[in-house]
């Protein structure tokens, strides 16, 4: 969202924040796909995440009183609740789902909206997803969007007044990566509200290329819950998100064509 010349000097110095709320981390994390409730709990300890999104289509919340309830392990006095569309193809459905999600959190209006297009490929419905976005902004809510790594889609959702803008690296789940890192930097050159990446990151190395990049958090659950390890991996995702925004702060140095002697050899007596 914005650059600055300094490093950060410690944890509070250097914040993220969204919806006029502050968090030291800048790593978002997903609830699904994991074994039980105690590897989700455990994952998202070791990815010291302070965001946690919830597909509301998919996990009990409250709304089965029989089953397991995911805000047990996660409860919302430690960690900001992030309800999502998961699942939903029409605006319509979207919607409804952020009307249940703020009836059952409360009056919760933090929301990550998604529309998608279809089935195989998961990417967004822009049009749909622009409708909703409009119909939760009149009602008063703060939208995170999930879109393409289109600049003037995002620019577009930014304007309607949504609070972040969330463009896919890669197919959600795939693990590709950031397969267009000049899309989304030209994404993070222009706005003026926190850039995620979302989707597509498959490793560490992944994380860390889209916070050089500038990007202002990453949102990831398959390279987490999928891995072999998924505790581990959530240990290195977070160090990789921390490396990778300490190094953009820091500037990295030019790109050249040739070979530049670490030590000059002006003045030297030989």
């Amino acid at each position: 969202m914005s650059a600055v010349s300094t490093a950060p000097t410690g944890t509070g110095d250097d914040p993220l924040i969204i919806a006029g709320k502050s968090y030291r981390s800048r790593l978002l994390t997903g609830t699904g796909k994991y074994r039980d409730l105690e590897e989700t709990r455990l994952a998202t300890e070791a990815a010291g995440a302070e965001i946690v999104t919830i597909a509301i289509r998919r996990s009990n919340i409250g709304q089965n009183p029989d089953e397991p309830n995911l805000l047990d392990v996660l409860p919302p006095d430690r960690y900001t609740i992030l309800p999502n569309t998961a699942g939903c193809y029409t605006a319509k459905d979207a919607v409804r789902t952020c009307r249940l999600a703020r009836e059952l959190l409360d009056g919760h209006d933090l929301v990550k909206l998604e529309v998608l297009g279809d089935e195989k490929t998961l990417f967004p419905d822009i049009i749909q997803t622009i409708e909703a976005a409009e119909t939760l902004i009149d009602e008063g809510f703060k939208v995170m969007v999930y879109t393409n790594d289109d600049p003037i889609v995002a620019r577009r959702f930014e304007e309607m007044g949504c609070v972040a803008v969330m463009p896919l690296a890669a197919p959600i789940g795939s693990g590709l990566g950031i397969r267009n890192p000049y899309n989304i930097l030209t994404i993070v050159e222009n706005a003026q509200v926190p850039i995620l990446v979302d989707a597509g990151v498959g490793t560490a190395s992944d994380a860390a290329v889209a916070m050089e990049l500038g990007c202002d958090g990453v949102l990831m659950n398959t390279a987490i819950a999928g891995a072999k390890n998924p505790v581990l991996m959530a240990s290195a995702m977070k160090k990789a998100i921390e490396a990778g925004r300490e190094a953009f702060l820091a500037g990295r140095i030019p790109r050249k064509r040739f070979a530049s002697a670490s030590s000059p050899i002006d003045g030297t007596f030989f």
